[in-house]
């Protein structure tokens, strides 16, 4: 069972997938492509076990055998595609290049991530999951994880800034700056699967405002002085000695 292998964020395909491909034997690895289709397609309130066991080709016993639960079943679902796009989000951060640069490739993830279906996942199960405290007891965790990813991605930031010597106010934390971006990208996520295409233009607006700080604060990094090497001690002759 493959994960897909848009790294980048550049590829799209017109049918929604979870995996690039699922052996013919991977019965498990069918059932959780169908429940993403079904999902990304009519949503969790209509996500039928029967019509995800047809479009899997499985019985739907199997269904139950696999994973017990139709809740069970979604949040493996969101947990395959997760595993996947959090390391891609990792990797990107770890990887040696600018901010700004980093904030661009995040942007294209996420344009990804809405044609995919991912994007329409997350939605369903965070709109599910205030009617339905088992699965928001499961669901919850799996947000936090990745407000965990920007939180770290942003300590880096202001790290930088404030090496460069512009620290940032003492109200301006890695928390409250983090909390910002993570709360902005959800409301923007429900904005644009909803189509307020008025609102469009003011996202892409903000996104490109946050850009621009990330480029100063790149600025101010390849500004900030070397710490002076330090002198090498010379070593004393083999036969003289100190008096």
């Amino acid at each position: 069972m493959k994960h897909s292998s848009d790294s980048e964020g550049t590829e799209s395909s017109a049918r929604p997938r979870l995996f690039d491909e699922v052996p013919e034997g991977d019965t498990k690895g069918k059932i959780l492509e169908a429940a993403f289709r079904q999902l990304v397609s009519g949503g969790y309130a209509s996500l039928s076990v029967r019509e995800i066991a047809k479009d899997a080709g499985v019985n739907h016993a199997l269904i139950n055998y696999h994973f017990h639960t139709k809740d069970q079943l979604v949040v493996e679902v969101l947990d395959a595609a997760n595993r996947r796009l959090l390391e891609r989000q990792r990797r990107m951060y770890e990887t040696p290049g600018g901010f700004a640069e980093k904030w661009e490739r995040a942007r294209r993830f996420y344009d990804h991530d809405l044609s995919s279906g991912f994007v329409r996942l997350q939605a369903e199960l965070w709109a599910a999951s205030f009617s339905n405290p088992g699965l928001r007891e499961k669901f919850v965790p799996r947000v936090e994880a990745w407000k965990e990813v920007v939180l770290g991605g942003v300590r880096e930031a202001l790290r930088t800034l404030e090496e460069s010597g512009a620290k940032l106010p003492a109200p301006f934390t890695a928390e409250a700056v983090a909390t910002w971006v993570s709360e902005f990208w959800v409301g923007m996520e429900f904005s644009n699967l909803l189509g307020t295409s008025p609102t469009d233009r003011t996202h892409r607006e903000a996104l490109d405002a946050m850009e621009h700080l990330l480029k100063y604060v790149d600025g101010l990094a390849r500004k900030r002085p070397r710490a002076p090497a330090r002198p090498e001690r010379r070593r004393a002759s083999p036969g003289r000695r100190n008096a």
